[in-house]
């Protein structure tokens, strides 16, 4: 019987350690990202950009030898954060100015899956198939490299990221392949709620950050959409649109300039400091800067 005992409660506490092992850690901030290029990084990342403090930190979403990083692993958030060979990203100077905010205790955390070219319907769970069957083979190949389902793949990622700390935000681009698309809001909110169901999230605490399109002051090709996606804090409570106003844009107006990047990313992240609690001490935006969307928590 002594024995029994002994073995017994030796087991519990290999359980309770083991659990203690696993447990999330609540400082370790995660963000999800996902959408079409712009997201998915598309200016060329300079010297400046490969700098980064090691609490910023990304999920490698796929395999990536010339990058010496596998599937699945955390490493320090040195650009590119998308696929092995993308660009630089909003997410890139989310991270930092979240980095340069936040007590010295907490680790941020970037899960990016994101596709150029795609238009949302290629998040959505239930079409996703039939919008990749009649995609370019330019982009097969990218879908491809998320085992053909972008939104599982983001799911995927995500519960892996979960096993290390707490998923706080979303981070949304895209909308250049969806011109004039007055659904585009409804799809959104298809795609948030999908996302709270599957990671058993709680939409309260998880706000959706969605950036506006190249603007118009820079001559943007699809400035038209922004009134668009202005409109999605009307169909999720706790959406909020980042102004693009004053980010440069490259010649082609759809992408952004490294520069434009860093500026869009660095208010994608005091929108977000705002609504964690912490007030900005430290931005790179030389423009003001002006978020819509709900003004609470």
């Amino acid at each position: 019987m002594k024995a029994k005992s002994f073995f017994l409660s030796l087991f519990v506490i290999i359980v309770l350690l083991a659990g203690k092992a696993s447990a999330q850690n609540k400082k370790f901030y995660i963000f999800l990202c996902f959408g079409q290029s712009n997201m998915e990084g598309n200016a060329r990342i300079q010297p400046q950009d490969t700098i980064v403090d090691p609490r910023l930190q990304v999920l490698e979403t796929v395999n990536c030898p010339n990058l010496k990083r596998s599937k699945g692993n955390w490493y320090t958030a040195v650009p590119p954060l998308a696929r092995c060979n993308t660009g630089l990203t909003p997410a890139d100077y989310f991270g930092r100015t979240l980095i340069a905010n936040l007590p010295g205790d907490i680790t941020v955390g970037i899960v990016n899956v994101s596709v150029a070219g795609c238009k949302i319907e290629l998040f959505q769970k239930d079409i996703f198939k039939d919008y990749a069957a009649t995609a370019p083979a330019w982009m097969v190949n990218m879908i491809n490299e998320y085992g053909g389902n972008p939104y599982g793949h983001l799911v995927e990622m995500a519960k892996i990221a979960q096993k290390y700390g707490v998923i706080k935000g979303i981070l949304l681009h895209q909308g250049e392949s969806n011109p004039n698309d007055t659904l585009w809001t409804q799809k959104v909110k298809g795609i948030y709620t999908m996302l709270m169901k599957d990671l058993h999230l709680k939409a309260r605490k998880v706000p959706l950050l969605a950036g506006e399109l190249v603007n118009e002051d820079q001559g943007g090709k699809c400035a038209a959409m922004n009134g668009i996606i202005d409109k999605l804090p009307e169909v999720i409570s706790n959406a909020y649109v980042i102004n693009s106003a004053g980010c440069p844009a490259a010649p082609d107006k759809l992408h952004f300039t490294a520069g434009g990047y860093r500026m869009l990313g660095t208010r994608y992240g005091l929108k977000m400091l705002e609504l964690l609690g912490y007030k900005a001490m430290v931005t790179s935006d030389p423009l003001p800067v002006q978020t819509k969307g709900n003004s609470g928590k």
